[in-house]
């Protein structure tokens, strides 16, 4: 077998479009930096969307079978489905760390390691730092968003008694080697038994890490440094306390290039040919789209953008005809006018398609496709392709999505104001901190957009809480501020930002 020369930059993400899509783009723009690597990206299959992009910047894209969320169990789900989600997220684990496994045993086939290789791995990729470990290369994380859980109350306290000697190998650590204050910051999940048994069993390493699986005991004599932590967002958006780990990087936002974006290849092609400052400012949607083109010129009125992106997808939206209501209901008492993507939200989509046939005389099926569809008067345009939030945002006066980071992002990048309603994990933290940054008004709950009781007092209620949450963030002080924030961010380039910080760890 012939040994490799060029070293391995393995970039590993799993999670939604926005936990895997901003390590896309850092892997292009490293790959186009640093052309002495082979860069490979790991990720879903349902993110195949990106791998011919990623194929011309000279990155290779490997999928894996499974699915980037699993609907969650409801709280009035029975006990029989609960046990079934249980084993059938069990099992689905396992096959997907077997094949996490058969990818790596495939990219480092000759089981020699080169001194540059380097895996990088989002908050939803830690089969990774085990990998790295077992083939001993280095591990560098790297996310869009502030670590998204936290250990419980009691961590720290169970694992001094469970393990006693790792935990003061830890605490008395210098700042540079991995200490209790990176375990805290996001390692923590390492250390549990779901992650221990894997690593014992089919790895053949120590259950916890940094210790010998001999004698259970710490590696005194091997400490190792302290990993690199790439955020990408931005220290203007975003507070860095003193007690983050010492390796901790804050770059700025990363962004998939514009014509990545575009589910459409008509488009996709067009914004191709339009320099930067164009694509901003000319039309670039083909004409398939001459629907979407018209509502967005139709009227001097309000525009507001509504994306609740892979929340419905994940079965949060489940009383979709109640959500579509509400947005009815806010029209009727005001003069704005609606976009509502889609997502590729099943639920959402049939709904749009049942009020749509409704809606007309004609007997034939009422297909939501790339061209979209209007109801409420011609007021509500429901659109279920993709096209870069940086095009639309720029055509719209706000912004009201679920608070995930890449939403997020594009809005405070263009300068338009937002309304959030989170739902889990990180988009908590963006919804508080975009009003704190005085973008948005207070955050939407849950129940605000789609209420569990669906007669005509709470869509009402619903639908007036919404409404002077869109005036509220109409208001001057609003835009003025989100148009400073924006001011403020274009100064910034995370992508090289990263690129730099990582070639600057990889020369040590």
């Amino acid at each position: 077998m012939e040994l490799r020369n060029k070293p391995n930059a393995v970039f590993m993400a799993f999670g939604t479009k926005g936990d895997v899509f901003p390590l896309a783009a850092l892997a292009v723009a490293f790959a186009l930096d640093q052309e002495q690597y082979h860069v490979t990206f790991i990720t879903h299959s349902a993110h195949e969307s990106l791998t011919q992009n990623l194929l011309q910047k000279g990155v290779a894209c490997i999928a894996v079978s499974s699915p980037p969320t699993l609907s969650p169990v409801n709280e009035n789900d029975t006990e029989d489905i609960a046990n079934s989600f249980s084993l059938e997220k069990s099992k689905i684990t396992r096959e997907h760390r077997q094949e996490c496994l058969s990818i790596f045993g495939r990219i480092f086939a000759d089981g020699l390691s080169l001194e540059n290789d380097v895996v990088v791995i989002n908050f939803f990729a830690l089969e990774g730092w085990s990998l790295a470990e077992l083939y001993n290369i280095r591990c560098v994380v790297a996310a869009p968003y502030v670590v998204p859980y936290s250990a419980h109350s009691s961590f720290e306290r169970h694992f001094q008694n469970e393990l006693p000697h790792l935990y003061k190998y830890l605490k008395e650590a210098p700042p540079t080697k991995i200490c209790w204050d990176d375990v805290i910051h996001w390692m923590w999940p390492l250390f549990t038994e779901d992650w221990g048994s894997w690593r014992s069993d089919e790895l053949n390493l120590s259950p916890w890490p940094f210790t010998d699986p001999v004698t259970g005991l710490p590696k005194w004599h091997d400490r190792t440094a302290s990993p690199l932590l790439l955020y990408g967002f931005s220290k203007e958006v975003v507070e860095c306390p003193d007690y983050w780990p010492l390796n901790v990087r804050v770059c700025g936002f990363w962004m998939l290039p514009k014509e990545w974006q575009y589910s459409c290849s008509k488009c996709q092609k067009l914004s191709m040919q339009l320099s930067p400052e164009c694509l901003h400012t000319e039309d670039a949607l083909c004409t398939t789209h001459s629907g979407l083109q018209s509502f967005l010129k139709s009227s001097a009125s309000s525009l507001v953008f509504i994306s609740l992106s892979s929340v419905g997808s994940m079965g949060f939206l489940r009383n979709a005809r109640q959500f579509l209501q509400v947005l009815q209901a806010a029209l009727n008492i005001t003069s704005h006018r609606f976009i509502l993507l889609t997502a590729g939200c099943e639920s959402l989509e049939a709904a749009i398609q049942v009020i749509a046939a409704e809606s007309t005389s004609s007997s034939q099926q009422i297909e939501l496709s790339n061209k979209g569809i209007t109801l409420f008067g011609g007021r509500l345009f429901c659109f279920s392709g993709s096209i870069p939030y940086s095009w639309m945002f720029r055509r719209c006066d706000v912004a009201i999505h679920h608070g995930g980071s890449g939403s997020t992002a594009a809005a405070l990048l263009v300068g338009i104001p937002q309304i959030l309603c989170p739902f889990l994990f990180d988009q908590f933290y963006w919804a508080d901190r975009m009003f704190w940054l005085g973008v948005s008004p207070e955050p939407l709950k849950r129940n605000d957009l789609i209420p569990v009781d669906g007669g005509y007092k709470s869509i009402k209620e619903a639908a007036e809480k919404l409404v002077r949450s869109i005036s509220y963030a109409l208001s001057p002080e609003v835009r003025a501020c989100a148009l400073e924030v924006a001011e403020r961010l274009s100064l910034e380039d995370g992508l090289s930002e990263a690129v730099r910080i990582l070639k600057e760890e990889l020369s040590k």
